[in-house]
């Protein structure tokens, strides 16, 4: 204890000293350099701050394609990945030394030589040229000026010229090398440094200026990074002056030589080289992902919307977008790298970049909701696009996932699902009969070309769906006044809260304002009149998939921290939300539309019946179309995978895409569908019960 004490004591008394001394040739009066420095000796003791046994450096975080090693982009503030020293040249660490702190090894965080060495000069010039900082010191310093944790008068003070920032600093210094080895110092400065042009940290110094890794640094080019730390903002050679960086460089070889750590020949040879930069640049956020890969845009961005939402990374959006940028996180995404470029290719097929209309894509995994793809025909960037053209070929909107000002696409009549998902949970059998009239009058009250009197009065697209219907066939034809009927029957109410409950959001104000408060009058639900996105639509038809069991859609398959470990926000989030019999008896509808045949032989048409073929394997899914044509959409699924694609006009809703471009994303889907399916084997669906297939009962909840 007595010693300990004593040590503490002494300690304080030399910075003390140690500080006057320097203080002294920046002109202090001596009564205030003895003042400051001896008061010292008056308050208590400080021990190490937690910032700085906690190294808070800001890293970078890197987001991958699901193979884990594809860089889509980075996300930083300051562009820095923390390394091991076993992962820097031993020449970068001699030169660093040889830099900034010749006798690092051999004092204890303040070097007494050097404070003696710099008073004498500093004395001699009338002005202050050498402060006798260490390396220890520095590092103190950069923590203290950049620590998030810290109050800005905090950072601010610890880059003062005053007595009581030396003071502190020296103290802080001596107190951290009595718990980190050298080592481990000069491992936290190498992380922590500045080496200009936007590189924080050894690591990205190296790719920065080579593009290599500090491993793989030569003599010269450490001695180049290790003289630019003094003067990072001026010295830098990329857009700074490349003749003072050469000038520091030659002084750091020289230190290395004169301090018989380089033989001065190699010294010599390593001055001689020119200056060989390799320049490259991290990509950062999501209009940096690379031009090859630009359609990576719309997943990066729908990643970012991701992130903010998860409560794991901070109490607000704007604190998780922090962490996303200073976290140091390792994200291997869920997309992969080959099915988007299937997706990306079937969707140019239908509509090019330039064209007006759009063809938004999602694909899902039932099970997980991880999110394979999501593909535009668009460019994923800022630049200016021609007059009148608001979101094309240029934007950043998410056309796929929605938000922003992207509220969606009427989803026609793939919203019918809900409203049979609702009457079979209610105890209706697929067998459920009803003639159905080329135009039914409903008791819902409405206005428009859909009104007879007041009263909702939808009909059916052609004559030659009219008459009897069950389930199977209704579903399969897409019989608009069978489910006109079914939603009267159910309660609108019902098939709103259904699709809420498979992940369907409301964006428009006006749909949320109706989901809200009048669901119970919202009988044109059915019809798919809300705005919806192919997102939305892919996971919600994937719960059907996986039996029941809805996934939140999700875009990461791993996440690891900056100390590697791995992070709970990236585990799938699932819950049944469907009895499993209901569900399986959905799917045994949905096989109609595409050309797929029931379990129990149900299906009597379709609406894309040459989808089953081509696809050749067993599939379900469905048909939407909006009035007018103005929007058209297909969805299709397999226990393994589930695929949305939508055309529409993002920047005007009424203008009509037409019926005819329903067969291109048919064919657009079973493309993705076959690729996306390629290594897997043929899987079919479980089929329901008898009694949910042909019997009257209760209402059926739960699993």
């Amino acid at each position: 204890m007595i010693r300990a004490h004593l040590d503490k004591v002494l300690t304080v008394l030399l910075a003390g000293v140690l500080a006057g001394l320097v203080l002294a040739g920046a002109a202090l009066p001596v009564a205030l350099v003895f003042g400051i420095g001896f008061s010292a000796l008056s308050t208590p003791y400080s021990e190490l701050p937690n910032t700085l046994r906690t190294s808070p450096t800001a890293q970078r975080s890197n987001l991958y394609a699901n193979d884990g090693t594809t860089l889509i982009t980075s996300f930083y503030q300051e562009d820095r990945v923390d390394v091991p020293l076993r992962e820097v040249a031993p020449v970068m660490r001699q030169a660093i030394v040889a830099a900034e702190d010749l006798r690092f090894y051999d004092h204890r965080g303040v070097d007494l030589r050097g404070v003696v060495r710099a008073f004498a000069v500093n004395q001699r010039g009338g002005e202050t040229r050498q402060g006798a900082s260490t390396l220890t010191m520095q590092y103190v310093r950069n923590v203290l000026s950049t620590d998030p944790r810290l109050s800005a008068d905090q950072r601010q003070a610890a880059t003062e010229v005053s007595a009581a920032r030396k003071v502190q600093e020296m103290r802080y210094a001596l107190a951290l090398e009595r718990e980190f080895d050298k080592e481990e110092i000069l491992t936290r400065y190498l992380n922590i440094a500045y080496f200009g042009a936007g590189a924080y940290g050894i690591a990205a110094a190296s790719k920065r200026y080579f593009s290599k890794s500090p491993a793989e640094l030569t003599l010269a080019e450490a001695a180049l990074l290790a003289g630019l730390v003094r003067s990072p903002h001026t010295d830098e050679p990329i857009n700074g002056d490349a003749d003072a960086a050469l000038g520091r460089r030659s002084y750091v070889l020289q230190q290395l030589a004169e301090s018989g750590q380089v033989p001065p020949e190699q010294a010599a040879r390593a001055n001689a080289e020119p200056l060989k930069l390799r320049p490259s640049e991290t990509p950062n956020d999501c209009t940096a992902v690379p031009e090859a890969q630009n359609d990576w845009g719309f997943f990066c961005d729908w990643f970012t919307q991701w992130w903010s939402a998860q409560p794991a990374f901070g109490a607000s959006a704007d604190e998780r977008q922090r962490a996303l940028r200073r976290g140091g996180f390792s994200i291997v995404s869920s997309l992969d790298p080959a099915v988007q470029r299937t997706t990306v290719e079937q969707v140019l097929r239908i509509y090019p970049e330039t064209d007006r209309r759009a063809a938004p894509t999602a694909v899902v995994q039932p099970g997980t909701g991880r999110v394979l793809a999501m593909a535009v025909n668009r460019d994923y960037g800022v630049d200016e696009n021609p007059a009148g053209q608001k979101n094309y070929p240029n934007t950043v909107n998410q056309l796929v996932a929605g938000g922003g000002a992207i509220n969606g696409y009427q989803g026609g009549s793939t919203f019918k699902l809900f409203t049979m998902l609702a009457a079979l949970e209610a105890g209706l059998p697929l067998r459920t009969e009803y003639d159905a009239p080329g135009r039914l009058v409903t008791g819902y009250r409405a206005t428009g070309p859909a009104s007879c009197d007041g009263q909702w009065c939808p009909q059916n697209s052609s004559a030659s769906v009219d008459g009897r219907h069950t389930m199977w066939s209704a579903f399969g034809n897409s019989v608009n006044t069978y489910f006109a009927w079914l939603i009267e029957r159910v309660g609108a109410d019902k098939a709103v809260e259904m699709a809420e409950r498979l992940g369907v959001a409301f964006r428009a104000e006006s749909d949320a304002q109706l989901a809200r408060h009048g669901a119970k009058e919202w009988g044109p639900f059915t019809l798919g009149v809300s705005a919806t996105t192919p997102l939305d639509l892919a996971n919600a038809y994937a719960t059907l998939a996986a039996e029941g069991t809805w996934c939140a859609p999700s875009p990461v398959v791993s996440i690891t921290d900056a100390s590697g470990r791995p992070v709970e926000a990236a585990q799938p989030d699932c819950r049944q939300v469907l009895d499993t019999d209901v569900a399986r008896a959905a799917v045994d509808a949905a096989r109609c539309p595409v050309g797929d045949q029931s379990m129990y032989n149900g299906c009597d048409g379709g609406t894309v019946t040459d989808l089953r073929q081509r696809l050749g394997r067993p599939v379900a899914g469905k048909t939407g179309s909006s009035e007018r044509y103005e929007t058209e959409t297909v969805v299709a699924f397999t226990p393994q995978l589930a695929v949305a694609a939508m055309a529409a006009n993002p920047d005007d809703p009424r203008d009509a895409v037409g019926k005819p471009v329903q067969a291109e994303l048919a064919r657009s889907v079973g493309e993705v569908l076959s690729f996306g399916l390629r290594d897997q084997p043929v899987r079919d669906f479980v089929p329901p019960s008898e009694r949910i297939a042909f019997d009257l009962t209760g209402p059926r909840t739960g699993n």
